[in-house]
């Protein structure tokens, strides 16, 4: 394949993942929303613990969908590290989702309903570009095309039998 086809075939390929990955974010979105007012409404909890709650219920409705949808063809061998890196780089998300919300709350007092559903939207923006980057970099991993898979099997092979080859050379004789 041609220099420019094999761009094109990798951006094409980039932009269904975005939109997939995007379809299911925008669901994540609704849920974490849609929990977080839900318990701000009908609990007395304090903002942030009541955004805490939403984006863990959020982070597990986006595994499934990631898993199952947007990742589906990707690499399903050790379950556990993926699940264990998943959790590593959500928590990490949250962590930048909620201390935007944390801040404009408690360090600027903006804690209004319509305040707290902005900046708690905000820091879903924030923390779902480093979430897109590090699960497609990370934990969903893409497997290696035909062509690569090639050429690591040929590397492998020769590597296998390159010691062997080595010691069957004949002494130089001078």
């Amino acid at each position: 394949m041609s220099e420019p086809g094999a761009l094109r075939t990798k951006l094409n390929q980039l932009a269904r993942e975005v939109v997939k990955f995007g379809a299911v974010g925008g669901l994540g979105v609704l849920v974490n929303m849609g929990v977080f007012n839900l318990v701000r409404n009908t609990t007395e909890l304090p903002v942030v613990r009541a955004s805490l709650i939403a984006t863990v219920v959020a982070i597990a409705f986006n595994y499934i969908g990631f898993r199952y949808f947007t990742y589906r063809d990707r690499e399903k061998s050790g379950r556990a590290r993926e699940l264990s890196l998943f959790l590593l780089f959500s928590v990490i998300g949250m962590v930048i989702e909620n201390g935007v919300l944390y801040a404009a709350t408690y360090g600027f007092g903006w804690d209004s309903s319509l305040q707290s559903n902005f900046f708690k939207f905000f820091g879903i923006g924030v923390g779902t570009i480093f979430r897109f980057w590090s699960y497609r970099t990370w934990v969903f991993r893409a497997l290696p095309a035909p062509e690569e898979k090639e050429a690591v099997q040929a590397a492998e092979s020769f590597l296998e039998h390159a010691p062997r080859q080595a010691t069957r050379r004949q002494p130089d004789r001078v």
